[in-house]
């Protein structure tokens, strides 16, 4: 199963946060760094799902361990249950997520195996990013597997984006193949040198090792769940990366 994380956020390490009277108990200290209190970082993230206009949080469960966020509950469809993801990690505080929420269609959200199938070929053909012809869809009780060969990774991505939000699906399996066609060298390069680039993470903090047949490993710290996600799509944005090993430690 895939889950598409946003953007998070950082703890501030000790001697560059300064706390109030009023924070001060929002936060408690954990091997020299200060973290947020998981009450106070569980009702962020329930005020944050609340406030997205998109959603509906009614029936979703949020439990909260050392910054670990677990998600449970029931939605209409597989479009939501990745934006909570989504929302929730762009909170302060999150270090990861386990994501157990159910998808349930109903009314309108229900359709045919049949037509799920057909109009995620139609989506799929009028999305500029993916080459004509190039993916096959499967559909069996609104779970939807999409097989293929692609060059790039964000073809792999874009044929995930588009099916992804369609009624009656419940989940995606995107077993689409990225062909390597460049040296491990050049696809190394490519990731160190985006990361450089990058205003978002602090580069000297991450190591990268690329190894045959297109598999990336990331290593290192940051301050962040952003910071960890910016440098994974950097990773995913090199030509033939078939597998990112996102290591990176946050905090």
């Amino acid at each position: 199963m895939r889950f598409d994380f946003g953007q998070g956020a950082s703890c501030a390490k000790s001697g560059q946060f300064r706390r109030s009277g009023s924070q001060e108990k929002d936060f408690r200290l954990k091997e020299g760094i200060l973290v947020m209190n998981d009450m106070t970082l569980r009702q962020n993230i329930i005020d944050e799902l609340e406030f997205e206009p998109s959603l509906d949080a009614a029936n979703i469960g949020v439990a909260v361990e050392n910054g670990v966020v677990t998600l449970t509950g029931h939605v209409p469809t597989y479009s939501e249950k990745n934006t909570i993801a989504d929302v929730v990690c762009r909170v302060k505080g999150v270090r990861g997520i386990a994501q157990e929420i159910e998808v349930r269609p109903l009314g309108s959200h229900l359709t045919a195996d049949d037509e799920i199938a057909k109009r995620a070929l139609n989506v799929i053909s009028w999305n500029t990013a993916i080459p004509e012809e190039a993916i096959q869809v499967k559909v069996q009780d609104g779970w939807v597997v999409l097989t293929g060969k692609m060059e790039w990774n964000y073809q792999k991505t874009a044929a995930m984006e588009a099916v992804r939000g369609l009624a009656g699906v419940f989940d995606v399996a995107n077993n689409i193949e990225v062909r390597p066609y460049v040296s491990t060298y050049d696809v190394k390069k490519r990731i160190v040198d985006a990361l450089q680039r990058s205003a978002q993470v602090e580069a000297s903090g991450i190591k990268v090792s690329v190894e045959d047949g297109g598999k990336v490993m990331l290593e290192g710290r940051v301050n962040g769940w952003s910071e960890r996600s910016v440098a994974e799509r950097a990773a995913w944005s090199a030509p033939g990366v078939k597998i990112v090993d996102n290591r990176i430690s946050v905090g």
